[in-house]
């Protein structure tokens, strides 16, 4: 899977889901073969889509965007 692929696929999730996801949420609902989002990819999809990681459920951090 290419950036561009998966940086579409996460921006369509959370757009359809405002309140945001856990990693772990969107790995299942999007079929992911990651285990671990790559730590260069999340930073990207901070400038390219307003992607935000700050609020916690539980121990892992959602995922949403700043500008939705």
């Amino acid at each position: 899977m290419r950036y561009s692929e998966f940086k579409n696929l996460i921006e369509e999730d959370l757009r359809a889901n405002p309140a945001g996801k856990t990693w772990k949420e969107l790995k299942a609902s999007l079929s992911l073969p990651y285990s671990q989002p790559c730590a260069e990819w999340i930073a990207q999809l901070e400038l390219d889509i307003g992607l935000e990681r700050k609020e916690k459920k539980g121990n892992a951090l959602i995922w949403k965007l700043s500008r939705a």
